[in-house]
């Protein structure tokens, strides 16, 4: 059966709670959309071993008072079906959603970036790690090593501790000098300026970054370019991320307009679609704080309260100023562009080494000649791993967006002609 509401959020997250519990005193028909099984995004991401902020637990008994709020769990966007109309699918069934106005809090994922060995078992994503954790993976005894770049590493060296991990080594490939004058200005945001000292770990190493992980059939070890030299270090997990990059494929599937990576949206957080919002970690990265104040902002203006959404403004420019900040001290070393051997593979999903894209001058031109991006992620992780090697634009969605049911996709065949 198909189901209409005045505003669908698209995330479950720090930015579409927000979003959802500034809109609900409206009255508005709200329906709240995630493909976790409870509201809270990967950074408040639950499971058997996670340990929620009190922030995350309070947001989420908040929604359970509106009785105009739905929240659909476990649930992912098929298609478009229609203008202003959604294909959907949960575990048990597929349906369309119609709504009046919309909000996409669809988050970011990691950007991994190829080097000789990241294929190997034991080898993960930063954040990828920490999911695994807090979904139950055991590394008590295990020792781990954690690279790539930002504030995520510590975050899931943290995580790993917690868990009885012996981390030996977090590799933060930016130069020292540029975290040293980040670290200098969390004074102005007094929260993270705590948080830090707690995060803080004495294998913390900056000008450090992952040149190549060692084994056979599965990670036995890593080599590392540690500060101007070369070291090797044994161990049974490595946990490597580069960053954050915005989920804009959904926004650009709505037609809404990317600009450096992110989409696009002006002082209402609105993009530009009429009548369509984004706020968040899809806006581009910028932390919990930041994407709560934005949902904050876009739940307010898709009611049409302009009033409180504008009280807002200060708040979210406090903390861009702290993501803009965040992102200039770890911008990424253009030397990591030099990390992939001929024979390393680049498309996990089809097999396709880098020395088969070196030539191409466009993302169409390589996928017609190797498949790279065909696979069953469709690009996801290759995609943004060649933007970044060779400034190839990913191609535009099409759907389905994610893998999905036949009995789902038939629900298309409902659609009425527009």
């Amino acid at each position: 059966m198909n189901e209409t509401t005045d505003l669908l959020i698209i995330g479950a997250g720090p930015a579409g709670m927000a979003a959802a519990l500034a809109a609900a005193s409206s009255g508005a028909r709200i329906v709240l959309l995630d493909d976790n099984p409870l509201p809270g995004g990967q950074i408040w991401r639950d499971g058997p071993q996670a340990n929620l902020p009190s922030a995350a637990r309070r947001l989420r008994e908040q929604l359970h008072t509106y009785a105009n709020v739905r929240c659909h769990a476990g649930t992912r966007v098929v298609a478009c079906a229609a203008d202003k109309t959604l294909l959907v699918e949960d575990a048990e069934r597929g349906w369309q959603i119609s709504y009046e106005r919309l909000i996409l809090c669809t988050g970011a994922r990691e950007l991994l970036l190829p080097f000789p060995g990241w294929t190997l078992p034991g080898v993960t994503g930063a954040g990828g790690l920490q999911a695994l954790i807090k979904g139950g993976l055991p590394v008590r005894g295990e020792r781990l090593v954690i690279a790539g770049s930002g504030p995520l590493l510590l975050a899931s060296a943290a995580t790993a501790k917690h868990q009885g991990a012996q981390v030996l080594r977090i590799a933060e490939q930016a130069r020292r000098g540029a975290v040293a004058g980040f670290a200098a200005q969390l004074p102005r945001w007094p929260g993270k300026f705590c948080q830090s000292f707690s995060l803080f770990d004495r294998h913390y190493r900056t000008d450090t970054h992952v040149v190549e992980a060692l084994g056979r059939e599965r990670l036995e070890g890593v080599r590392l370019h540690q500060q101007g030299k070369t070291i090797e270090l044994a161990c049974d997990r490595l946990a490597c991320g580069f960053g954050l990059i915005p989920n804009t494929q959904l926004g650009q599937a709505l037609g809404c307009a990317v600009e450096d990576q992110a989409l696009a949206v002006d002082a209402w957080q609105a993009t530009t679609r009429h009548e369509h919002y984004a706020a968040g970690e899809c806006t581009g990265f910028g932390g919990s704080e930041l994407a709560l104040v934005e949902g904050a902002i876009a739940g307010h203006a898709a009611v049409g309260n302009s009033a409180a959404a504008q009280q807002l403004w200060p708040r979210r420019a406090r903390w861009q100023g702290f993501a803009g900040a965040l992102n200039k001290a770890f911008a990424l070393d253009p030397r990591l562009k030099t990390l992939a051997c001929s024979d390393t593979l680049v498309c996990r999903c089809e097999d396709v080494p880098y020395g088969e894209l070196v030539g191409h001058e466009n993302w169409r031109e390589a996928k017609l000649a190797s498949r790279c991006g065909m696979g069953a992620c469709q690009g996801r992780v290759c995609g943004a791993a060649l933007e970044h090697l060779f400034g190839w634009t990913p191609p535009t969605p099409r759907p389905p967006f994610s893998p999905a049911r036949i009995e789902t996709l038939l629900n298309l065949e409902e659609t009425p002609p527009t």
